[in-house]
């Protein structure tokens, strides 16, 4: 169990010079993380959280899973952000983008509270009819617009349908002691989960947050923890050139300096999808600051090689793909020969699928290196709990120290305000009267 970095396709992009000037700095950037002296250290809690996971906290994450597994037909997870992207990432990870329509042993999952679409949560609440629900609503505060509105409106739905009884088959992931959330919880009486003070949202997979909805998917999470607790231990390795995490962070970092300033995230598995989606919010919201950090993008190959194959191949260089490799995907097919050979694939017979995909796969990366777009690879070994423990460990450390080398707080997210004021403004909110005024005369209206 264990992530390794290929740099054989950065020859030309990337010198062993360059490498070894960066040694120190992601030195003394891991020090800033793992010495609480840098920016946002206030928030560095998931560092340690898979060693020093509350164990009652866990059991009571494993007791309501089975509750719910038991009791429910469809789980309502209400969140945004980092409250639903590292469980959903998981779920198509680990089970499989198809979940809820295969049928697997457990409740159908669905993810609301993440956009502010009607139709959208309309759907939703369609989805629940005639279905036993649950409802688990994950925000540290209560009030985040998105995750509120779906809350008030699910809410409703259950108690309108279950009386009294619905305050059974609500869940809150929220702040140990204070906030809306939290004060209505205690209020009617639903059963409460932490999201540590420490953790901040796109860190948080590994608490309640994610760790919830897993069980509820019958994921291993005890599993889940084990592998970031062993990702914990192995990345402390102060040794540079043996440190696949540190030597990623130096890379990424040198290519940006060189001009490359998108990171677009390649996989071959299209279960990794919405892994990718939960490895642009993590970089983008944490990187992108103070006028720096590199753009975070994700790619589906090889579907995405009929679409952003051509741009990736011979359109700007100022990017760099990072594929992640699955060693042993999760199943196989081997192609069967065809006595009419009509579609002229029989070269292909007796040959497995996932030959396939890796010849495709390094063909793509042969190509796109001599097109100049530097590649680097994580091999990862297999698809299982144990490895997207370690995954997640391993790029939450490399964006710590990715962060601190740019010199940004990677642990906060100031820009994310802009839009809200604005749209507070826009709606009426009360005490954005002026701000209202001038943004309508900017829209003309």
């Amino acid at each position: 169990m264990a992530i390794t970095l290929r740099e054989q396709y950065l020859e030309g992009f990337v010198s062993s010079h360059e490498m070894d000037c960066m040694a120190p700095q992601v030195a003394a950037a891991a020090a800033q993380l793992r010495q609480h002296t840098g920016a946002g250290s206030d928030f560095h809690g998931w560092l340690t959280l898979p060693r020093d996971y509350d164990k009652e906290e866990l059991a009571r994450i494993h007791a309501a899973a089975e509750k719910i597994r038991s009791d429910t037909d469809v789980l309502v997870v209400i969140g945004i952000g980092g409250s639903y992207l590292g469980a959903r990432s998981a779920i198509e990870l680990l089970r499989s983008p198809y979940y809820n329509a295969l049928g697997k042993d457990g409740p159908a999952i669905y993810f609301a509270g993440c956009n502010l679409s009607g139709s959208y949560l309309d759907e939703i609440l369609a989805l629940c009819e005639g279905k036993r629900v649950s409802l688990n609503v994950i925000s540290k505060s209560g009030t985040t617009t998105e995750p509120a509105l779906a809350f008030r409106v699910l809410r409703g739905m259950m108690e309108q349908r279950y009386g009294k009884e619905a305050a059974g088959r609500i869940y809150c992931t929220t702040d140990r002691a204070r906030g809306t959330l939290k004060s209505l919880a205690d209020r009617e009486g639903w059963q409460t989960f932490v999201i540590p003070d420490d953790v901040g949202g796109r860190y948080s997979v590994l608490t309640a947050v994610g760790l919830l909805p897993m069980a509820v998917a019958g994921i291993d999470i005890d599993a889940v923890l084990a592998g970031a607790q062993k990702a914990m231990q192995e990345l402390a390795n102060e040794d540079f050139s043996a440190n696949a995490c540190y030597r990623y962070a130096a890379i990424r970092n040198i290519l940006l300096r060189r001009g490359k300033a998108i990171e677009i995230y390649a996989s071959y598995e299209p279960r990794f999808t919405q892994m990718g989606e939960w490895l642009k919010q993590l970089y983008g919201e944490s990187e992108g600051k103070d006028g720096k950090g590199l753009f975070p993008a994700s790619v589906a190959f090889t579907t995405d090689l009929h679409s952003m194959g051509q741009f990736i191949q011979d359109g700007s260089r100022n990017l760099f793909e990072t594929v992640i490799d699955f060693i042993t995907p999760a199943a196989d097919l081997t192609v069967e020969e065809d006595p009419e050979n009509l579609d002229g694939l029989n070269f292909l017979s007796g040959m497995a699928m996932r030959q396939i995909n890796r010849r495709a796969m390094q063909g793509t990366i042969l190509a796109h290196t001599r097109g100049g777009v530097p590649n680097l690879v994580l091999e990862v070994p297999a698809i299982n709990e144990e490895e997207y423990g370690y995954m997640v460990y391993f790029f939450m450390l490399a964006c710590g120290i990715s962060g601190y080398l740019l010199g940004v707080n990677p642990f906060d997210q100031p820009g994310v305000e802009a839009y809200k004021k604005n749209m507070f403004a826009l709606l009426g909110k009360p005490g954005y009267e002026d701000l209202r005024q001038e943004l309508l005369a900017k829209l003309g209206e």
